[in-house]
């Protein structure tokens, strides 16, 4: 018997290779993340904006990794410095054991003590002159050194479980809060965004009466690559063309309007706000859905907006979710919709049948008919049904849009931190505020006490009611398109918006002008508010787009 156990445990360690040979099992590699640590004062940080997956055997050990890390960073960053480094845990602390005992480092054991996933565990990097002067440091100094309470819980939080004080939060919602603590979503684009290589660019050629053939034929030229930026030029009305790239206004622009386009392509179906993939043959021939994916992962990581209009159900199921909550609002063929609502209100288990025999075609399709006991699988029925007409009969093209998505490891960023990036893709019910457009732009002002800091500060008076206004619907224009005026996108973008957002102020004209290249907005100084509201719808609402007047 103990013969029989150790040649079982043999042979599951091995597949069987061309004529019958033995050939190991290839270990599959898992995907971690790694940091810089810089000093700040008389400690260590991490620094924002150099966090990097890294993808390795989860039998590494700390030597191993630390190279392979060094490798990585030193790949994607040209400023790195010649080492030696060190491998760090989040606290600072020299990865040599795994916490808390005296076992070598080893991945594997690593992630099974602090119960994480592979993809949210992070080390970093560090320059051994600055470790070993931080730590001399610390152990120069013989007093005793009080830490806050929120500081040791934070140092503890990648090797202990965190258990937060006087906080009303359920523990199921720790790991989701982590995420958002050690990344943010401008860090994550940032991330992703490292390969692109400025001095190269790739043309689009776009006409605002039709963006989405321009962006077709841009994305499909055989000089475009993804790796290089944007220039984009715009062919207005009278034949002149506007062109920008150094920090991306036409860009932005282009790129709103492209998400904009893209939601009413027949590749999606479904309601506003809950659009979701289905076959199109005609697309299937001109790899639309591929194309379609690949636009949605360059938009985000170029500084430009998500698409905001897919399922939630869709989102959930590409970032591997295993959620789905879609309902009968979703379809659109009215036939459909109507015999799910007849099995939804059946009120008793006769009812039922008679409504599932009476439907049996459209069921059977999706493989939902079969025998029912009791009234309460109704529920299961619609929700299998719906499963069905929303992703599985799509899987096809679904599978190629995915692949799309893959540009510029986008999607591998989804499925790491769906928290952050699935609002990227989802509609979202809030809208931009009056207030956060007005905290978004400085103003550029005059010294106090001038006369035209006088001016300045009532047009500052002027611009809060005129934001208040259009939030209410009380101007001719929205919130949005204010600022697709002054930054050429209608929302703000997941990498945030570079340079800062200013306003400045006019004597020469009365009517608003704004350069989506540095985001600035130049305001009319006026001498009331009605004059200033009324200048100002005319000049938004009678700009190119490109918002330059």
């Amino acid at each position: 018997m103990e013969y029989r156990s150790s040649k079982s445990k043999e042979r599951q360690s091995f597949n069987y290779g061309p004529k019958g040979r033995y050939r190991p099992k290839e270990r599959k590699h898992v995907q971690i993340n790694v940091g810089l640590m810089v000093p700040s004062g008389t400690d260590l940080k991490p620094l924002r904006g150099k966090t990097l997956p890294l993808f390795t055997d989860p039998e590494v050990a700390a030597p191993d990794l630390l190279k392979q890390a060094v490798q990585k960073m030193t790949t994607f960053n040209k400023d790195m410095h010649e080492g030696p480094y060190v491998l760090l845990y989040r606290d600072c602390s020299e990865v040599v054991h795994v916490p808390g005992s005296e076992r070598p480092f080893k991945l594997a054991e690593y992630k099974k003590e602090i119960g994480k996933a592979y993809s949210r565990i992070t080390f970093f990097i560090c320059l051994e002159k600055h470790y070993k002067r931080v730590d001399d440091t610390s152990d120069s100094d013989s007093e005793i050194v009080i830490t806050t309470r929120s500081t040791a819980e934070l140092n503890r939080a990648d090797t202990l479980v965190f258990e937060p004080q006087n906080r009303s939060t359920p523990k199921h919602k720790l790991d989701d809060e982590r995420e958002e603590t050690d990344i943010a979503l401008p860090d994550i684009v940032a991330n992703l965004s490292l390969p692109i290589d400025h001095k190269k660019v790739s043309r689009f050629n776009i006409s605002r009466a039709n963006v989405w053939d321009g962006a077709v034929r841009g994305f499909k030229r055989t000089t475009y690559s993804e790796t290089c930026d944007m220039l984009v030029k715009f062919t207005d009305d009278t034949g002149v063309l506007e062109e920008g790239i150094d920090t991306g206004g036409p860009r932005r622009e282009f790129l709103t309007l492209l998400m904009k386009h893209l939601k009413d392509r027949p590749i999606f179906d479904g309601p506003e706000g809950h659009r979701f993939l289905v076959y199109n043959a005609k697309a299937v021939r001109e790899d639309e859905y591929y194309l379609a994916g690949k636009m949605i992962a360059v938009s985000v990581v170029h500084g430009g907006p998500g698409p905001h209009f897919l399922s939630e159900d869709l989102v959930h199921y590409l970032a591997g979710q295993p959620s789905f909550k879609a309902t009968n609002n979703l379809i659109t063929d009215e036939e459909i919709g109507k015999a799910l609502q007849e099995i939804e209100n059946a009120a008793s288990l006769d009812a039922l049948q008679e409504c599932m025999m009476r439907h049996s075609t459209m069921l059977q399709t999706a493989g939902c008919l079969r025998h029912v006991a009791t009234v309460e699988e109704k529920k299961e029925i619609v929700s299998d049904y719906l499963q069905w007409y929303i992703i599985d009969r799509n899987s096809s093209v679904i599978d190629r849009f995915r692949d799309g998505l893959s540009t510029l490891e986008f999607l591998t960023a989804l499925q790491q931190h769906p928290t952050l990036l699935a609002p990227v893709m989802c509609h979202s019910e809030r809208q931009l505020t009056a207030f956060e457009l007005e905290r978004l732009f400085k103003p550029d002002l005059s010294p106090s006490g001038s006369n035209r800091r006088l001016k300045e500060s009532q047009t500052m008076a002027y611009w809060a009611d005129y934001l208040l206004d259009c939030e209410e619907g009380q101007a001719a224009v929205s919130v949005e398109d204010v600022l697709m005026f002054a930054t050429g996108l209608s929302s703000l973008p997941p990498s945030g918006l570079e340079p800062l957002p200013q306003i400045e102020f006019l004597e020469d004209s009365a009517f608003p002008m704004a350069n989506t290249c540095s985001n600035s907005l130049r305001l009319p100084l006026l001498d009331s508010y009605t004059l200033f509201k009324s200048q100002m719808d005319f000049g938004i609402q009678n700009s190119p787009g490109f918002g330059c007047f």
